[in-house]
């Protein structure tokens, strides 16, 4: 009873004059636990004149002694706590010790009362200012530490030691520090996503997201935050009872593996009497964390004004690097130094921003000065880092949109880059349902195609699907070129998906098609290949001089192409003027001989009559195409401009080279040349005897050329508007009951919706349900036009909140608004591709408009949990 008096005296007295622990003690334990150590003080005298024990007697001792040890301990708390009783029956005495300050003055000043700094009667110490970093009141048996308030930020702690705490808890080290515990604590435990997924152990096991929510009795789920998932070592680890217990089993440890019996284990865990203490006194370390009622409060208070400092700093970094790479603009110069003239744009960014404002000013002036520590996040690792970072939360953002939505189609285009690298560009087409139906598209990155074969390309874009956790059985469209690679029929990668998906319908690429049409045309005729090739001949007489040039621009207010953009029949005298100019200027006999050859093939008559007529092709199918490219444009709406299309171009057969001759006599007005077409003498060969009678040579030079010209460049292109559209045309014909059900009778009705429930099939999978499909339509509302488009019936389903009740029709048009028409979009992305220096920043070049929509909240946290930071985040 004297020891345990004497030991009480000394615990009071410690919170009233705090004592430097023994310089023979090692510096990581407590002061409370050294103060246990006094009884003992007179044996070790006698201890070490013994004969020294063998190791087995050696281990048994210590082990003992530990024993006593703990069991001393306790009895010291209870007889503590009955003696210094407070505002809580568990609260006890908290001894604190100071070696830069010996009175109690100035460390009482600074602190809360014991009372409310301790619970769970644990003995709660707080260290000198000397120790770096600060530590709350610790509980189950942890005694925690606190610094003083002359360390005035935390840089100085990120530089003087390795990271607190790791992410993963499979890299926690086996003997946690206060520190650590702090760290932990404030940060919580790691939480997994919820479109993880688990991978699979030899047996075929896996983890479950179930583990994570505990099912009542009533049906509820109770969200298990104790529970944590290590991705390192695949397995469950308990937060608390990894941070406060001394007992090794699975969960503290090395973790729960056996997934076979996990449920059961989980439930055994939770509801041991160990867990459930460890459980509370972290929860109740956590609110007094959040309430500000640890014995270090004023510490902890510098602590997280520092942490709002440096997340004050990462917003304006942030705003910083989307700006440059929205901009495309480099980062870096050929020095990392600060107020240097080459030190790049994203420094350069840093200073201006430090001229006006408080944050940043404060920031570089600590970096500037040196002050607290050489962290800075100004470095080109943390750029990187950052871009990463912002770069996976817009494909984050995209694919919860995606998930959201359900139906996508694919879009893939590849392309060389600088580095002679295929680049697959991987585009996503949804429709949102966020406040009305709208059709994006996505852009999610460039792939590295290290093989262009259909085989490779169709592995490669499944595997990233994959690892995006998007499902590919929800892929309801894939549109790509017109190459073999890609439409092939067996080989190709639009036949490989089908054999995965046959919902996946295949659309080629419009406005690629319609440049196809357009080369069939163009080589179908001696006089259209001669015309194309005058036109080239042209461009490069130009453009191989800049005088030349200069005379072109002075005649032409237009720039001159490599092919035939502009109203060439309007600028026919302007160019012709200027080949005459360089024809009398140019000092080179090969360059006067070639402008005056063009000068008078330019101003013949059947040069002018070849430039009226593909220009009104060209306009033609020009205004389609543009209209193709939009990402808005549905299937159904291209279908219908190539109908209209192919219709013009059959009505300007008829009438279309009469109004050709009349416009280019009027050119030849203007620029005082005969409009006579003049005709070739024609070449004869000797040919055998035979029964059929060659055709008679046409004489008329006009009839010649509208048949052997303007006939056959026109009727090209009709048949190949047919040909090459017909896939086209043929999913659309799948999804046409959806637009012209009210023409229908109830039999065909039923028959082409119960067509298209069967198209929408998979794996005995249906998307719709056909009967449910036609009585939907059948009791389908008035519409406020009987020619509206797919897009306008999906909105007048959503204005009118009528998706309830006719849910088959919602599905269907969703699924038909998937499909996509061009790849321009995939094209587009390649511009960036010669700008970005990394593939990373082309997601906010492009999703510029997700990238926006960002919190910058987010990506801070995003930044901190990648791995652990130096400064608390």
């Amino acid at each position: 009873m004297q020891s345990k008096a004497y030991l009480i005296e000394i615990l009071f007295v410690t919170t009233l004059r705090p004592i430097p622990p023994p310089a023979r003690c090692a510096p990581s334990l407590p002061v409370s636990w050294f103060l246990l150590d006094v009884t003992t003080s007179k044996n070790q005298h006698k201890m070490s004149k013994r004969p020294k024990l063998s190791g087995a007697q050696g281990r048994k001792k210590r082990k003992e002694e530990e024993e006593k040890r703990e069991k001393d301990r306790g009895r010291c708390t209870v007889e503590v706590s009955k003696s210094h009783p407070g505002p809580s029956t568990t609260s006890t005495a908290a001894a604190s010790t100071s070696a830069a300050q010996p009175t109690s003055d100035a460390a009482s000043a600074a602190q809360p009362s014991h009372d409310a700094a301790a619970s769970s009667g644990l003995p709660v110490a707080s260290t000198s200012a000397a120790q770096p970093t600060s530590f709350a009141a610790a509980s189950s048996g942890v005694p925690v530490a606190s610094t003083s308030a002359a360390q005035p930020s935390s840089d100085a702690a990120a530089s003087s030691g390795p990271p607190a705490a790791p992410i993963d808890p499979a890299d926690w080290p086996s003997a946690l520090t206060e520190k650590v515990r702090t760290e932990l604590v404030h940060r919580g435990p790691f939480v997994i996503d919820s479109d993880f997924t688990f991978p699979k152990q030899k047996d075929g096991r896996r983890c479950q997201h179930d583990y994570f929510n505990r099912l009542l009795i009533n049906g509820e789920k109770v969200r298990r935050t104790w529970l944590m998932y290590s991705k390192k070592e695949d397995s469950l680890h308990c937060f608390c009872c990894k941070m406060f217990s001394k007992r090794d089993y699975k969960l503290s440890r090395e973790g729960l593996k056996d997934w076979k019996n996990a449920s059961h284990l989980l439930k055994v865990h939770e509801d041991s009497q160990e867990h459930n203490a460890h459980m509370a006194t972290w929860k109740d370390l956590e609110v007094r964390f959040a309430k500000g009622l640890t014995i270090d409060k004023q510490e902890m208070a510098l602590a997280e004004a520092e942490r709002k400092r440096w997340r004050e700093v990462l917003h304006r970094l942030v705003a910083i690097i989307q700006s440059l790479a929205e901009r495309n603009m480099a980062f870096r110069g050929s020095t990392d130094t600060l107020n240097k003239p080459d030190n790049g744009n994203f420094l350069k960014e840093v200073e201006l921003m430090a001229k006006f404002d408080p944050v940043m000013k404060q920031h570089v002036s600590r970096v500037e000065s040196g002050a607290g520590s050489h962290i800075h996040y100004l470095g080109k690792t943390i750029q990187n880092e950052l871009i990463d970072t912002i770069s996976s939360r817009i494909i984050k953002r995209i694919v919860e949109d995606i998930k959201t939505s359900k139906y996508f189609s694919i879009i893939l285009d590849c392309t060389p880059d600088l580095s002679h690298k295929e680049q697959l560009s991987v585009i996503v087409r949804i429709v949102s349902q966020e406040d009305i139906p709208q059709v994006k598209e996505h852009f999610l990155g460039f792939l590295v195609a290290e093989e262009s074969t259909g085989d490779h390309l169709s592995t490669l874009i499944l595997k990233w699907i994959e690892e995006l956790n998007i499902p590919f059985e929800d892929c309801r469209g894939q549109s790509y070129d017109n190459g073999a690679n890609m439409k092939g029929k067996n080989k190709g990668v639009q036949a490989r998906l089908l054999q995965l998906n046959s919902r996946a319908f295949w659309v080629p690429c419009g406005a690629h098609t319609l440049n196809l049409v357009v080369a069939d045309a163009a080589k179908s005729s001696p006089d259209a290949l001669g015309y194309f090739g005058h036109l080239a001949k042209l461009f490069k007489l130009f453009s191989a001089s800049t005088h030349r040039w200069g005379v072109l621009l002075k005649h032409v207010k237009t720039t001159l192409k490599s092919w035939a953009e502009t109203r060439w029949e309007s600028r026919i005298k302007s160019i012709e003027a200027a080949l005459l100019e360089v024809r009398e200027t140019a000092t080179d006999p090969v360059v006067r001989v070639e402008a005056q050859s063009l000068a008078e093939e330019i101003g013949s008559y059947r040069f002018c009559i070849c430039t009226a007529i593909w220009y009104d092709i060209l306009s033609k199918i020009q205004y389609v195409s543009k209209l193709m490219q939009s990402p808005s444009m549905q299937l159904d709406v291209a279908v219908d401009l190539l109908k209209k299309t192919k219709d013009s171009l059959t009505s300007y057969r008829n009438t279309g080279f009469s109004d050709a001759q009349t416009t280019a006599k009027e050119m030849c007005e203007e620029m005082n040349v005969e409009a006579e077409l003049k005709q070739k003498r024609l070449r004869t060969t000797k040919r055998h005897f035979g029964y059929e009678s060659p055709d008679e040579p046409i004489q008329d030079a006009l009839k010649k050329m509208e048949t052997t010209f303007f006939n056959v460049v026109v009727d090209t292109a009709i048949s190949s508007l047919d040909e090459r559209f017909q896939n086209l045309g043929e999913v659309n014909d799948k999804f046409g009951v959806l637009l012209n059900f009210h023409n229908l009778q109830k039999e065909e009705l039923l028959q082409q919706c119960q067509t298209l429930s069967t198209t929408l099939t998979h794996d005995s999978q249906p998307d719709i349900n056909g009967t449910e499909l036609a009585m939907e339509m059948q009791n389908f509302p008035p519409l406020p036009s009987k020619n509206m488009t797919n897009m306008e019936l999906l909105t007048f389903l959503h204005e009118k909140k009528l998706a309830e009740i006719y849910p088959n029709m919602w599905v269907a048009l969703r699924i038909f608004a998937t499909l996509p028409v061009t790849v321009a979009a995939a094209e587009r992305s390649f511009s960036k591709l010669k700008l970005i220096k990394t593939y990373l920043r082309s997601t906010m070049i492009i999703n510029h408009v997700v990238s926006n929509q960002l919190s910058y909240d987010d990506v801070v946290d995003d930044f901190a949990a990648r791995k652990t930071r130096r400064v608390r985040l």
